[in-house]
């Protein structure tokens, strides 16, 4: 209950469009989220994460979410199609690349204070930039946020750690049964709700056309 409580609460669209990311990338794919991030908000949407990779020629993958943390495939399409001239004026990569719109899916990356509290209770993997009592990798149960640091149950050694956010390099969730479960119940959620405005957006369609 608790969590569904939070989930409500992060989801506010000015909570959402304002939280600004706290794990970032740098170099080529910094220029293209600097690029992107406005775009995907005019939109509805929020960026979650740009990769640059070089596998078969050069991929951007833009990585964007609603505010219940979903993409569907129109929502691909849409932000594509609003992206790619941007990307193409400002030009913020030097080679030809392929744009690749995705969801954050389940397993996903966690970059905003919000999204480690929204998460709390499930498992997550946080790599760090700098070690911690000698170490840069955690696995375990967040527990949430706390000021400036992301506190986390330890798996080995067994304990709680308290990490500093500004020294997280990458930080995602952990595929489990219980997250796979929170997010098909997530997602007949948004189904019912697509559902009970289609009729709604249909009349407006039928309108615009008859005009």
């Amino acid at each position: 209950m608790q969590n569904n409580e939070r989930i409500r609460m992060d989801d506010r669209p000015t909570a959402f469009a304002e939280e600004p990311r706290l794990i970032v990338e740098p170099g080529r794919a910094a220029r293209v989220a600097a690029l992107a991030e406005p775009v995907l908000l005019q939109l509805g949407y929020r960026l979650v994460r740009v990769r640059v990779s070089g596998a078969e020629g050069c991929t951007v993958q833009i990585m964007a979410e609603r505010p219940d943390g979903s993409l569907a495939i129109e929502d691909c399409e849409t932000a594509s199609r609003a992206l790619s001239p941007v990307l193409d004026l400002a030009d913020p990569i030097e080679s030809a690349y392929r744009l690749e719109i995705s969801s954050p899916g389940i397993d996903r990356p966690l970059v905003r204070r919000s999204d480690f509290d929204r998460y709390a209770g499930h498992a997550a993997k946080i790599e760090m930039t700098v070690p911690i009592d000698g170490r840069k990798r955690f696995h375990g149960m967040l527990v949430g946020s706390e000021g400036e640091r992301v506190r986390l149950r330890a798996e080995d050694p067994v304990g709680e750690v308290s990490l500093p956010i500004d020294d997280i390099a990458e930080a995602r969730l952990v595929l489990t049964d219980e997250l796979i479960s929170q997010s098909l119940r997530r997602s007949k959620h948004g189904q019912r709700q697509q559902a009970n405005a289609a009729p709604v957006q249909d009349r407006r369609a039928n309108l615009g056309k008859g005009d």
